[in-house]
């Protein structure tokens, strides 16, 4: 029997970590649309590793993927795809009561979590006002994330593996013949088994041309900035985030980045910084600090893509035959990648969920794109 044909539509961090993991069983193209692949989420990510992230899923996900960053393949890259960088949350008077109710959902799962003296907040990171910080906790086990080597670690595994990887090409049809999808970029065709809709902010629009249903996907945009140190030296200050996210920022080369954490929903697009949303994050930034912003280094922005639970959508389409869903990563897609790659490549081998994976009480169905919260669409 001849190797299973799988099309990876999207060159992301999702469409490539699974691709370059499918890549072992089957025969295997990714096909972006753009000139290179992460042009959008995933080059534009500010990633870092944090466990206790929008819910124990995610966080299951998240610590399955801690070993793979920590000791990668051989051959995978030549520089640590992680370092380490603590985080400061911090709570002003108004919200202190706001970091009890944080250590009491996320101890059990995260048990290093710690709150730290106001004292010591300051010392971390010298800027921060007085009146900013009440309270604050700490998770020694937060990493910087090195994007790009991740993402070439994968391409440069997919192609060791005999997988194709085709840029520039965006696919406008979509059709199954005889067990067969045929996928239409421009004049060129590809043939396979297996459609794999890893189209980002682009996913439902893809589905759309397989005749799948949506299941909700909402592209948020992301604004970020790049300051100057103000003269501080910042090299080992935290990342620090604000309780409720309404902002954060973590050391950046010798500058820091920020954000003012948005999620303001989108149409699929090249996403562009809104003024609004960079002077928001200024003002949050200089309310919670002493610094004063006298100049933006660089501006940009980027779409994260939820459904309605805020859970990544992975599995085959109950109607579709041979379209497999793969989106929904929003901003956790990066640091769950190794674990999803892995799982997403076992389930269109038609396997079972790695035993690893299933241990941290993960199933399919969690997952799956006809979940019960994702049924009313």
């Amino acid at each position: 029997m001849s190797e299973r044909r799988v099309l990876v539509i999207g060159a992301g961090m999702a469409g490539l970590s699974c691709a370059a993991n499918a890549a072992e069983h089957a025969r295997v193209t990714v096909v972006e649309a753009e000139s290179q692949p992460g042009y959008h989420s995933s080059g534009r990510s500010a990633a870092s590793y944090i466990e206790p992230y929008i819910n124990e899923t995610i966080q299951a996900l998240t610590a399955a993927s801690k070993p793979f960053f920590l000791a990668p393949p051989a051959g995978f890259t030549p520089v640590p795809l992680v370092a380490p960088r603590a985080d400061l949350m911090i709570a002003g008077a108004a919200k202190a009561d706001l970091v009890d109710r944080y250590i009491a959902r996320w101890r059990t799962l995260c048990p290093d979590l710690a709150e730290v003296p106001r004292a010591e907040a300051f010392r971390r990171v010298p800027v921060l006002k007085q009146e900013a910080v009440a309270r604050a906790v700490s998770d020694p086990h937060v990493m910087d994330i090195d994007v790009d080597a991740l993402l070439s670690g994968f391409r440069r595994l997919l192609l060791a593996r005999g997988g194709k990887l085709i840029a520039n090409k965006r696919i406008e049809g979509l059709e199954r013949r005889n067990g067969v999808w045929i996928a239409r970029a421009g004049s060129e065709t590809f043939e396979a088994d297996v459609v794999v809709d890893a189209a980002g902010s682009w996913g439902e629009k893809v589905a759309a041309l397989a005749g799948a249903r949506p299941v909700g996907l909402v592209p948020k945009r992301r604004t970020a900035v790049l300051l100057g140190s103000g003269g501080h030296d910042v090299k080992d200050w935290p990342i620090v985030h604000e309780v409720e996210s309404e902002f954060y920022f973590k050391p950046d080369a010798g500058r820091l980045l920020l954000s003012p954490a948005d999620e303001t929903p989108s149409e699929p697009c090249d996403a562009q910084p809104e003024d609004i949303d960079v002077a928001i994050a200024i003002d949050r930034f200089e309310n919670a600090t002493t610094m004063k912003v006298a100049r933006i280094e660089h501006r940009w922005a980027g779409l994260r893509s939820f459904v309605a639970d805020k859970m990544p959508v992975v599995g085959f389409d109950p109607s579709v035959d041979g379209f497999f869903w793969l989106v929904g990563q929003g901003g956790f897609g990066i640091q769950t990648s190794p674990t999803m790659g892995r799982l997403s490549a076992a389930l269109i081998a038609g396997g079972p969920m790695p035993d690893d994976i299933r241990a941290r009480g993960l199933v399919e169905k969690t997952l799956a794109p006809d979940r019960p919260a994702l049924r009313s669409l």
